[in-house]
């Protein structure tokens, strides 16, 4: 046994840093297992963790092979959106059935003020996880890199605003978009409004542009206000729209919490739907088709996309190499009553 062995002080990562000769973010990425790291390194911060006899816990398992056996699902949104909206329902739903038989267990985190994603990150970096999955995510958030920086495996779901992340899973929001608007036209809507998502989420952002390339030929007036993907805020921009726009035919809205808002100003102010006014959610949720009249909406595959991220960040925890590290899920509309 060598000296530091004998010393009976217990050896941190910034000595297995200098003893390597490398950083310390590489250290804590080969504690991770991250693909980001040349064999070399890796070899020469193995080295030091023999040399130096460090472990990372109390249990005292090796460094190299080190687990905590838990992964963390990160929520930028309010416990009453993640409960009452059915979208979160499936992402965990296709999260748990995915890690049902790995031997991981997931921990649900929602933080939304800067003090919030403080403690968090100083939580997450601190090798009680295994890896992150984040979902909600706002603007130009700085935990994702922040995470992959400290060398903790991490995927999105949902492409986010202001940068592009190692590995993400989404739906194809604009296609399903463009779907939804060509199909009010092909009925024969020509004031066709949007209740648009908030345009510091890619999926906001990708809804909108939809809407914009289905109207783009036709010549037609765009017709948008914005929500934040809740019922109220779907009913406060229906209260908008008749206000700004009382002639208009249809509205597609970015989630059907919102439609469903929508929908209950709609009958609030006599129109008939679709009669009078079509209307087109996305989510194609549970509720769907128990609304009155049933609500027309894009279909999204959530406990897919669950399941997809799940399995991404296993393999990244595993250390393997992600052929395809960004996957977009098909979309697809589901006609019902309301348009």
């Amino acid at each position: 046994m060598n000296g530091d062995r004998r010393s009976g002080a217990r050896p941190t990562l910034e000595a297995v840093a200098a003893r390597a000769g490398v950083g310390r973010g590489t250290v804590s990425r080969v504690i991770n297992g991250s693909p980001k790291v040349s064999d070399k390194a890796r070899e020469a911060v193995r080295q030091a963790i023999d040399e130096l006899g460090y472990v990372p816990n109390r249990a005292a398992r090796t460094l190299v092979t080190r687990r905590t056996d838990t992964i963390a699902l990160v929520v930028s949104e309010s416990e009453q959106r993640i409960f009452d909206e059915p979208f979160f329902a499936g992402i965990i739903r296709g999260i748990g059935s995915s890690l049902s038989e790995t031997g991981l267990q997931l921990i649900l985190t929602m933080a939304q003020s800067r003090d919030e994603h403080e403690r968090l990150e100083l939580y997450l970096t601190g090798q009680h996880v295994d890896g992150v999955l984040l979902i909600s995510l706002h603007g130009g958030d700085p935990l994702p890199g922040r995470l992959e920086e400290m060398g903790v495996p991490t995927v999105l779901g949902g492409r986010p605003v202001g940068f592009t992340p190692f590995s993400y899973v989404d739906m194809d929001n604009r296609a399903g978009a463009r779907q939804a608007v060509k199909y009010l036209l092909a009925k024969g809507r020509r004031r066709i409004a949007t209740i648009a998502g908030p345009q510091d989420m890619g999926v906001g952002v990708d809804r909108l542009a939809g809407y914009r390339d289905a109207l783009l030929a036709t010549g037609m007036p765009e017709l948008v206000v914005y929500g934040d993907f809740s019922e109220n805020a779907g009913a406060d921009a229906m209260e908008r729209l008749l206000d700004l726009h009382p002639g208009l035919d249809a509205v597609f809205t970015a989630s059907d919490p919102m439609a469903i808002g929508a929908m209950r100003v709609l009958r609030e102010r006599g129109k008939v739907i679709p009669r009078d006014v079509a209307v087109i959610g996305f989510d194609d949720s549970s509720i769907a088709a128990h609304t009155a009249p049933p609500l027309t909406s894009v279909h999204q595959p959530t406990e897919a996309m669950g399941r997809q991220m799940a399995q991404l960040l296993v393999s990244r925890i595993n250390g393997e190499r992600l052929e395809q590290p960004v996957v977009i899920l098909d979309t697809h509309l589901v006609e019902r009553g309301s348009a």
